[in-house]
């Protein structure tokens, strides 16, 4: 069959290149695609009649949406009554990653492990002083007591909280803070960037290991793909601003068969739950992105589609067919599919743009790219006549597999070597998180 990949990323990249090894696959389209990718087609992505135009035309079946943003505003149920199937959550089922308030909601609603949190902003007024009733944990600190004075939250916290845009943000909405001027400075730029009516969250600062687990479903059961860590700090020892990701690794050394029994029953088996009973059509990936703490995993946030950099680890450790996994999502097998998984270690290191995540330059000329590189994902690259430059931060996704995760993490770093433009930069130490 023929196959549309939507979105021009390292992500899109990855599956288009995952899809392409299927003996169900005869022509992978990526649209628009990046420099890497072949069969680009230069539409819009949130255009759906020109997507669907496309499909007619090309005799495609099946679209692989990579990007939130068409999932959010309903390419599902866009294509619902055409003959091609669209891999992804409706426009309702969207929403958990589409509001950060709405996905808060629904996790207390259907009792997902989660952090304790309060809601502000002018479309959310009635709904503020929404805290974790079923703990103990008041985000202020203080027992039976809530405000929804976003500045006494703050001091009360000494500014160690999360604060989260509401909205899509591109990976940029999200605050790590520490410091009280550090939490003040975070809700400036979201009223900044969004307007001073933007709802956002204020939620607990966990403390632990991060971990992304991620699930193919078909609404009603699914099957998860090995464990991943992402590091998304700029700055070696996770520091610095937030970005989209700089590098990843799989599976995870402390991921074993007792947490995940934990995560299934506290977070994923809930969220299944929620999902059957708010009648979502969701074909889809969830995306678990967990905080493994002293009391157990917890929750930190929703993604309704494959995460990046985590897609360009995690499906070369799958050795299974993604043609047939997906199908068997549409096709009501996917309970009895059986998944395979390769021995060892995967480790991405991330390339970006000097300046990233903040302004940084484009059409800068890359050396060391050579034809049939075999797991060398491009993400901000396009094709300027014979030669292939920058176009975005995060730029080329360098990945190795080893036996052990250190040597995974040597080969890429040795491959890293082959590659450079002007102001590029990357951290050395993925994999290596204490």
């Amino acid at each position: 069959m023929n196959i549309a990949v939507i979105g021009s990323g390292g992500r899109e990249h990855t599956i288009a290149w995952k899809l392409s090894q299927s003996k169900l696959a005869d022509k992978i389209f990526v649209l628009p695609g990046n420099g890497g990718t072949e069969n680009n087609v230069d539409v819009d992505i949130n255009d759906f009649e020109m997507i669907l135009n496309f499909c007619r035309h090309n005799i495609v079946e099946l679209i692989f949406v990579g990007p939130e943003d068409p999932l959010a505003i309903g390419i599902v149920d866009y294509f619902s009554n055409t003959p091609v199937k669209v891999f992804g959550p409706d426009k309702a089922g969207a929403q958990l990653e589409g509001s950060k308030i709405y996905a808060k909601r629904f996790m207390r609603k259907y009792g997902v492990a989660t952090g304790a949190y309060q809601e502000f902003g002018n479309s959310h007024k009635k709904a503020q002083n929404e805290f974790n009733n079923k703990s103990a944990v008041i985000l202020s600190g203080v027992e039976g007591k809530s405000t929804n004075n976003t500045t006494q939250i703050i001091k009360q916290v000494n500014g160690n909280c999360v604060i989260k845009y509401d909205g899509l943000a591109a990976g940029k909405g999200v605050f790590v803070c520490s410091a009280t001027e550090e939490a003040l400075a975070a809700i400036d730029e979201i009223h900044s960037r969004y307007g001073e009516d933007a709802s956002y969250l204020i939620e607990e600062r966990l403390e632990g290991d991060e971990l992304s687990i991620l699930a193919f479903t078909d609404g009603k059961d699914y099957q998860l793909l090995l464990p991943s860590q992402d590091h998304k700090q700029l700055l070696e020892g996770d520091k610095g601003p937030n970005t989209g990701g700089m590098g990843a690794f799989c599976p995870v050394p402390f991921y074993n068969e007792e947490l995940k029994v934990q995560i299934e029953k506290d977070i994923i088996e809930p969220t299944m739950k929620g999902i059957k009973t708010e009648g979502f059509n969701y074909k889809g990936v969830v995306y678990f992105g967990l905080m493994i703490t002293k009391s157990g995993p917890k929750l930190l946030e929703y993604n309704v589609r494959l995460g990046d950099p985590e897609t360009e680890v995690v499906l070369p450790a799958m050795k299974s067919d993604l043609v047939e996994l997906l199908l068997s999502c549409f096709n009501g097998t996917l309970k009895d599919y059986k998944m395979e998984f390769n021995e060892g270690f995967f480790v991405d290191v991330v390339l970006v743009s000097g300046g990233y995540p903040a302004e940084y330059k484009k059409g800068i000329p890359i050396c060391g790219i050579k034809e049939n590189q075999d797991l060398i994902f491009h993400a901000g690259t396009k094709k300027d006549d014979e030669k292939i430059v920058t176009s975005g931060g995060r730029v080329l996704n360098i990945v190795a597999h080893g036996n052990n995760l250190e040597e995974a993490i040597d080969k890429a770093y040795k491959r890293v070597n082959d590659f450079y433009f002007e102001d590029m930069y990357y951290r050395t130490d993925i994999g290596r998180r204490k």
